[in-house]
Order: C-alpha cells, then sequence, then structure tokens
C-alpha cells in the first residue's frame, strides 16, 4: 500500500463517523445511513486517487450518501412520507463534525443494547471496521456478526433514541458505557480472549483512536483522561511483549529498550493531569498503576509499595474480582507470597473467577515464590487447561515444564501486566 493509498485510508475511516452522523441527522434511518455512506466511501475510494480528493471531502461524501438517501426515499414508498417531513423541517444550524462522531459514539453504546452488540456496532459504525473484520476479531462467522449488528441497530431504531448529544445527567450516565466499550475493546485487542495470537493490533489501535476522539470532546473528564492514559501506558508495552515466533514475554523479562517511550512520556502526564484535579476514578487509578510500573528501568526497581496502595484505593471502590487478584499479587510483592496466597482464597468462592485461567495462574506464581514447586505445576497445568488463548497456554506449560525439569527456579512474572 502506497503512502497516499494510506492517507486516503486514514481519511475515510475518520470522515466516515462524521458523514455518517450527518446523514442519519436528516433522515433519521440507522440502517439505510450506513448503507449510503459505504456507497459514498467505496466511490470515493474509487474516484479520488483518479480525479484527486474534493477541496470539501466531507461535505462531498455527504452529498453522494444523502444522493443514494434520496433515490432510496424516492423508490419507496415507505420513505416517501420521510422525505417530506424532513424537507418541511426548519434548517437547523449544521453541528461540528467532532458532535456528530461523540453523538454516534453514544448512540453505539445505548443502553438498550447488550455489550456485544455496543462493541460490534461501534466498531462498525464509528470505527469503520468491515463486517468481516469485526467477525475475525471475535472469532465468530461473518454472518453471525452482521446479524448482530443487524439487531443493534434494529434495537436503536426501536428505543427512538433522537440523534443528538445527550443531556448532562443522561450523558454522565452513558460516557460510563461508552468507556467501557472503549477498554473492552482495547483489552480484547491486547490480550485476545481467544484464538492463536496473543494480540490484535487492530483493535487495541481503534480503542486508542476512538478514546482520543473522545477525550477531544471532554479534555476536562479525569476519567476520560485517565482510559486514555491506561491504554497508552499499557499499550507501550506491546512492541516487547511478543518473541519472534509469537510466544508471550511476561513483564519480568520483557526487554524494556523496546517499550514505546512517547506513548508512556504521553500516558504520564495524562494521569498526572487528571489526578491532580482532585476527582479520582477507576480509570485514573489504573493508569496511575500502569505509569508505575513504564517508569521502574528494571523489574526489580518496581515501587510495589506504591502499586499496592493504589490498588488499595481501586478495590475500595470496585468489586471487580481482576482488581482483588491484582491486589493479592501487589500485596505478595510486599509482604510475601503467604499473604498473598490468602487474599486469593475468598475468590475461590467468587462465580465471576470460576474456571478462569488467571486465579490458577497467580496462584501457581505466588507458590513458586512461596518455595511449593509441586503445587505450582499443579496451578500451572490447571490455568494451561483452562486458558483459550495459544500463547498465554504454552507459556503457561512452559513454566510447568520449567518447573519439572530444573532443579532451581528462574525469575516469574507476578502477573501484573494488564
Amino acid at each position: 500500500m502506497t503512502s497516499l493509498d494510506q492517507h486516503l485510508e486514514l481519511l475515510l475511516r475518520e470522515l466516515a463517523p462524521q458523514v455518517l452522523g450527518a446523514v442519519i441527522r436528516r433522515f433519521r434511518d440507522f440502517s439505510a445511513a450506513e448503507d449510503a455512506v459505504q456507497d459514498a466511501l467505496l466511490a470515493a475510494a474509487t474516484q479520488w486517487p483518479v480525479d484527486g480528493a474534493p477541496d470539501n471531502p466531507r461535505g462531498w461524501l455527504i452529498h453522494v450518501a444523502s444522493r443514494r438517501m434520496i433515490d432510496r426515499v424516492r423508490s419507496e414508498a415507505a420513505r416517501r412520507r420521510r422525505e417530506t417531513v424532513a424537507s418541511k423541517e426548519p434548517r437547523q444550524v449544521a453541528p461540528s463534525e467532532k458532535d456528530d462522531t461523540l453523538i454516534l459514539l453514544f448512540m453505539c453504546c445505548h443502553p438498550a443494547l447488550t455489550t456485544p452488540s455496543a462493541i460490534a456496532l461501534t466498531l462498525r459504525a464509528v470505527g469503520g471496521l468491515t463486517t468481516a473484520q469485526i467477525a475475525s476479531a471475535f472469532l465468530v462467522p461473518e454472518a453471525t456478526m452482521a446479524q448482530r449488528i443487524s439487531r443493534a441497530k434494529q434495537s436503536i431504531k426501536a428505543s427512538g433514541v433522537p440523534f443528538r448529544l445527550p443531556g448532562p445527567q443522561e450523558r454522565a450516565l452513558r460516557l460510563r458505557a461508552v468507556l467501557h466499550v472503549l477498554y473492552l475493546i482495547f483489552s480484547e485487542g491486547y490480550t485476545s480472549s481467544d484464538g492463536s495470537q496473543l494480540e490484535r493490533p487492530e483493535l487495541s489501535g481503534e480503542a486508542i483512536r476512538l478514546t482520543r476522539a473522545v477525550y477531544s470532546f471532554l479534555p476536562d473528564d479525569g476519567e476520560v483522561a485517565g482510559l486514555l492514559a491506561l491504554m497508552l501506558l499499557t499499550d507501550a508495552r506491546r512492541p516487547a511483549r511478543t518473541g519472534p515466533g509469537g510466544e508471550l514475554i511476561p513483564l519480568t523479562e520483557q526487554d524494556r529498550a523496546l517499550w514505546d517511550q512517547e506513548k508512556i512520556r504521553e500516558g504520564v502526564a495524562l494521569v498526572t493531569s487528571a489526578l491532580s484535579k482532585g476527582s479520582i476514578g477507576a480509570y485514573q487509578l489504573q493508569a496511575a498503576i500502569a505509569a508505575v510500573h513504564d517508569e521502574a528501568a528494571r523489574a526489580e526497581d518496581t515501587d510495589w509499595p506504591q502499586i499496592l496502595a493504589l490498588y488499595e484505593l481501586l478495590r475500595r471502590m470496585s468489586d471487580n474480582p481482576m482488581v482483588a487478584l491484582s491486589y493479592a499479587v501487589a500485596a505478595a510483592m510486599v509482604n510475601g507470597p503467604s499473604h498473598g496466597l490468602g487474599l486469593l482464597d475468598a475468590l475461590d468462592s467468587d462465580q465471576r473467577m470460576a474456571n478462569h485461567h488467571r486465579l490458577a495462574a497467580v496462584r501457581a506464581h505466588l507458590l513458586e515464590m512461596k518455595g511449593d514447586r509441586q503445587a505450582a505445576v499443579t496451578n500451572y497445568l490447571a490455568a494451561a487447561a483452562r486458558a483459550t488463548n495459544l500463547p498465554e497456554r504454552n507459556y503457561l506449560l512452559t513454566q510447568a515444564a520449567r518447573l519439572q525439569e530444573s532443579p532451581t527456579a528462574s525469575s516469574i512474572d507476578p502477573g501484573c501486566d494488564p
């Protein structure tokens, strides 16, 4: 792909949600508007490399998509009434391009949708990914993903939600859903829940891009800044997370010279500014923890007491079992493995952790720290049996084999790489 092709692809991806928002605003039909916008994008991808991009690319796309919608309206009796109503409405001042993108993101994360549907629709409508790309990322057939997206559109249509930014109170509630969806997209990209690859960089990259967009709209919101910082500080380690064969390299063994220092600097600046504003949220605390890891020149330089204190604050505001799991690791690093193992016992009865490989993996690490090699092997193998990501499974099996074959333990990973 040439640099010109890459520039065109980035431009169309950036304009797609803006154009979709403008067309939805006029014609009020999410599904039909998306089809029309896709036609316009295809026309642009075909014509612009030959004729050159127009002076107003967004206006060109809106015009072409609107023509497609008008053609559809004229060909279907059910659409004629909608066109007439739209034509009689007084013209409103056009919203900013950023507003349309933000409105579309809030719409895709509507409470009427399930989390999987919200993720799929966000990636399709706002992220610009094709249905095939989304299906591939989540390891489902394209037809299945198409049905999920179609049902999501119908749910939004049935809800009757207007295409506008929600009011302050509703926006505050919906913003949590938006940030949660973006966090889940990033998490799936950073460590895939299934499959032969540890990561899906296209998903984590798209989550960062969309979170940047939200941050540009709401720069004073501490949790938006915190989430963006968390993503950047975590993604900064990605170049060192895998070896030549795609194998997992744990945090303690990574070559920190490979970490992206620009992302680390940006992430640290974001979270430092957010924390200084006084209202502290969960994403800010997670970002602060990631910053402590990233600022340690060596694994042994990690400030575990500070991490433990941050996890203590996070645990007070969240009943998430993964937070409790990470707290146990930090406690073990500060107070010894026996203390951490005692904290894990409470998670055994938490149904949300039932059959989750990370609980067994952390227990194996702490048992190894304690010197109970046989129990550690048992838990490494149990964790491997539950892992659905192949590189994670292979790593856990390797740890079990190492303890079975080697008379001395090597360095271990405390399991804190987010």
